[in-house]
């Protein structure tokens, strides 16, 4: 899984399963891949998808396909079919689709507002993002409705046995930085489905947002570092790290407070410029604090000022999840316990396979 994620997949057939997703937030230019039954987004789209060395031939009628390493079977993938909530549409004409989609295997993902007020001009874009395409060549729209989201939450459920739910967002303003929009999303949702709720938005400037977050109805918190050294962080992203690293950890301890140890975490984004000593040292505050380290191999985007930058490859990814994996079992930190969210689906990282491999050898040493 490592490996597929660092050098991408080659497609015989690129309409096999779900479509993949180009463009937008969340794991973009990437496809849902079964790999001995862990489902994972692998890059389709990248430059290095287009050279990889693995090959994914045409599926069989049960939708299992051979993978190929430089010509040679090395395993079989599947890959999940289209949901069936694509199919329907709202009652004023707007596919599913476009409102929400399914991410890995039973994850309902949606960017509740599509535009954030740090995009589009150097000084302050994140040089990783590309919010704005999706909605720029009409595959998504840029504000989901409280009502819109309950309505294809619910249908997801129904049809696709969607099990949690991801809510992220543009930053509408640099206040509550969108969790009232949040509030009102997962507000509505819950009041349609049964259905755990991960939001994800940068620190707002009131911590008394968490409380209102959770009394709304979200189960998990995503607050994203993305990077976690102030010179890579300016350099990457200037706008976002304005908030400093200091007031993300601030924020972290009051959200733990209110959802629990483990039901906070962050996006840390490996290749990016920091090094592995940081970035794990990071992990280590974040892990005694409570809060998840969600650890991801960055993946340019095409269209975006670092579409040119490289991916880790996959011996420096094991380098850096195997201890992190060490080091959240030993924290007694598992993704299988957050309630919602990217650290509960772990598709776009292996690092829940280290999760697993390290609690492994400490029952048996035990």
């Amino acid at each position: 899984m490592t490996e597929l994620q660092a050098s991408g997949l080659r497609l015989e057939n690129p309409q096999a399963g779900a479509a993949a997703r180009k463009g937008g937030a969340g794991p973009t230019d990437h496809k849902a891949v079964t790999v001995e039954g862990h489902t994972v987004m692998v890059p389709v789209h990248s430059d290095a998808a287009r050279a990889s060395p693995f090959l994914a031939r045409a599926p069989d009628a049960r939708g299992i396909s051979v993978l190929e390493r430089n010509g040679l079977a090395v395993g079989r993938v599947e890959f999940p079919r289209q949901p069936r909530f694509y199919r329907l549409q709202t009652l004023d004409g707007i596919p599913y689709s476009k409102i929400a989609q399914l991410h890995g295997a039973d994850v309902l993902a949606t960017t509740v507002l599509q535009t954030c007020i740090r995009y589009g001009r150097r000084s302050t874009s994140c040089q990783f993002c590309a919010i704005g395409e999706s909605l720029k060549e009409g595959r998504t729209i840029n504000r989901k409705t409280p009502e819109q989201l309950a309505e294809v939450a619910r249908a997801a459920v129904l049809l696709d046995g969607v099990k949690h739910m991801v809510m992220t967002t543009g930053t509408p303003n640099f206040t509550d930085r969108g969790a009232e929009i949040l509030c009102e999303s997962a507000f509505a949702v819950k009041a349609a489905v049964d259905l755990p709720i991960q939001a994800q938005c940068e620190p707002p400037d009131d911590p008394a947002w968490f409380e209102r977050l959770k009394d709304a109805g979200v189960d998990a918190l995503g607050m994203h570092l993305e990077a976690v050294t102030p010179e890579v962080r300016q350099r990457i992203m200037p706008g976002k790290a304005s908030v400093t690293v200091p007031e993300y950890l601030q924020a972290f301890e009051d959200a733990v407070r209110v959802f629990g140890r483990g039901q906070v975490s962050t996006y840390i984004l490996a290749g990016l410029g920091d090094s592995d000593a940081a970035i794990l040292a990071m992990c280590e505050r974040l892990i005694a604090l409570g809060v998840y380290p969600f650890v991801v191999p960055f993946v340019p985007v095409g269209g975006t000022p670092l579409e040119q930058h490289p991916s880790p490859g996959a011996a420096a990814m094991r380098g850096l999840l195997a201890p992190l994996g060490r080091m959240l079992v030993e924290g007694g930190l598992k993704s299988a316990d957050i309630k919602a969210g990217c650290g509960k689906c772990g598709a776009c990282s292996s690092l829940s396979a280290y999760e697993r491999g390290a609690a492994e050898v400490r029952t048996h040493a035990g």
